[in-house]
């Protein structure tokens, strides 16, 4: 109890200390025994009369009580208990009670990872025999994660038979094998008609292959302090989508960089490189403190945002319009170095959560980024975060606008249903002569990225009729809907709209109103409920009535 009150030993996220507390503090013995074939078997001996002698071995048992040699004496047939065995576990594997170096350099070790399930009977214990045996704690904090539940929200257990091996989810396995696989530990058979039903039911065609990293990713992203995780297929195939775009993605970077010239000896980069390095060092300093924190799920949150939309989505696109442009040979070679210094950080962060691909993609990238260096992406240092000069954050912020600027266009077009390859004709009103230098600067991955054409300038009391609108800060570009739109069809989409973000004001205030939602619901719920945003719709993009 003491080693946690006094911080030698913490618990993430410390909530769990009340149940490693609560154990502790009303203890009781508990049965060591095992009837089973493996693990320390108990140093107890039995004569014919039933008497029983405790020893290290049978000799030191006959010798401490003045035993004849020729009195039969059988040891106990029982194990002792997995957890005292296991409670032994940080010590022992490093040569105890032999002086090992071992024990010197990594006991007690930095963290033990488990599930809040075995705090009572594993963690606890293993307190205990560490203080008792060495006089000293195993280990400096506790990462308690959540249980993998079925789809059911049911403990998996071989013997309700609703178990899945990681490695069909891996390698793939059909529902014939998975239902046998399944059937085998089942120990009660009553259950076993039931099992099968409901295998063939959740998994009428098997689990294809979604390989490992696909898994280990899934599992990371689901990995809240503490919270259950009620398994779903629909995630891995979400992951595996992911490591599909990265390896695309790296074979456009790959293959530009390898058909591209020579580069020239200077190089000067554009706003666009500066702003992806920009959000490279936000991503550093995030996982930096993800990791701290041990929030794996934020973590792989971060990395999956960063990869699939800052760099894939807009960056690689970005360096493409580039890449065609008429900028120049410096400017073109310094938009493939950041490709690849990007493309290589991003891997080398993500490789501790998918392992497999960085390592494969990382040997194809290696001659472009670090021909000199280690043979393996693992024995590469992780990244650092750089500091950005005034200047660089003004070009952050432009792209920034950039992009807000494509991405609510694009909403207006996509709402209103205008077919992907349509050019759209755009005006613009309430801007000032900033503005329209700003899109001068960006005009071509304005014009390209929001497939819009060069825009009319209006004072800012010009009337526009039957147009949309998306606004950006404060200001307001319109694409003229005539010929590309059924107007009265968007105006009946728009009343609908309407009258369910009406509902929803409606239930939201009766909530905030109501004096039990404010005493009981946690702050951040009520919070989150008062925000404007929290009736917007998804975007703000309007038609004109006019």
């Amino acid at each position: 109890i003491r080693a946690v009150e006094d911080g030698r030993i913490e618990f993430i996220p410390s909530n769990w200390n009340a149940t490693y507390f609560e154990w502790l503090n009303n203890i009781q013995d508990w049965c060591i025994s095992r009837q089973i074939w493996w693990g320390h078997r108990i140093p107890a001996w039995y004569d014919d009369e039933g008497r029983v002698y405790v020893a290290r071995t049978e000799d030191e048992a006959r010798e401490r009580n003045g035993l004849d040699p020729k009195t039969p004496l059988r040891q106990d047939d029982d194990v002792l208990v997995t957890w005292f065995s296991s409670a032994l576990w940080p010590f022992t594997t490093m040569g105890w009670p032999e002086e090992t170096p071992e024990l010197k350099e990594f006991h007690p070790s930095t963290v033990l990872v488990t599930g809040f399930d075995i705090i009572f009977f594993w963690v606890a214990r293993m307190v205990m025999m560490g203080l008792h045996l060495t006089g000293e704690i195993p280990f400096r904090q506790v990462y308690v994660h959540g249980l993998v539940r079925d789809s059911y929200g049911r403990k998996m257990s071989k013997s309700k038979g609703n178990t899945i091996d990681p490695l069909d989810l891996s390698d793939g396995i059909s529902c014939d094998e998975l239902v046998k696989k399944r059937l085998s530990g089942v120990m009660q058979d009553r259950m076993l008609k039931r099992v099968e039903a409901d295998t063939r039911k959740q998994f009428p065609d098997g689990i294809q292959a979604y390989g490992a990293d696909a898994v280990r990713f899934t599992f990371m992203s689901l990995a809240s302090t503490g919270r259950d995780i009620r398994f779903d297929l629909g995630r891995l195939e979400g992951y595996r989508n992911f490591c599909n775009k990265l390896w695309n993605a790296a074979r456009y970077v790959i293959g530009l960089c390898n058909d591209a010239a020579e580069a020239p000896s200077s190089s000067t980069p554009a706003p666009c490189d500066t702003w992806i390095r920009g959000r490279l060092n936000r991503l550093i300093e995030d996982t930096d403190a993800h990791y701290d924190d041990y929030r794996f799920d934020l973590l792989s949150q971060s990395l999956y945002d960063f990869v699939w939309h800052d760099y894939c989505d807009w960056f690689v696109e970005f360096s493409k319009i580039v890449q065609s442009g008429d900028g120049g040979d410096d400017v073109k070679a310094a938009n493939r170095a950041c490709l690849i210094e990007v493309l290589d950080a991003a891997l080398r962060l993500l490789h501790p959560l998918i392992p497999f691909i960085t390592e494969e993609i990382w040997g194809q990238l290696r001659p472009l980024c670090a021909p000199s260096e280690a043979e393996s992406i693992q024995l590469r240092a992780q990244p650092s975060p750089s500091k950005q000069t005034a200047a660089e954050q003004t070009d952050c912020d432009e792209i920034e606008r950039v992009r807000r600027t494509v991405g609510a266009l694009r909403r207006v077009a996509t709402e209103l249903g205008i077919a992907r390859g349509e050019q759209l004709p755009l005006m613009v009103r309430h801007w000032n002569e900033a503005d329209r230098q700003w899109y001068a600067r960006h005009e071509t991955m304005l014009q390209t990225l929001s497939r819009t054409d060069a825009p009319q300038w209006l004072e800012a009391d010009a009337e526009v009729r039957r147009a949309a609108i998306a606004m950006v800060g404060d200001v307001e570009y319109f694409i003229p809907v005539d010929g590309l739109v059924d107007i009265e069809k968007e105006c009946q989409r728009l009343a609908k709209e309407k009258r369910r973000l009406a509902k929803r004001l409606e239930q939201t205030r009766g909530q905030i109103d109501h004096p039990d939602f404010v005493s009981k619901a946690p702050e951040e719920i009520i919070r989150a409920q008062k925000r404007p945003e929290a009736t917007k719709p998804a975007s703000s993009t309007d038609v004109s009535p006019r």
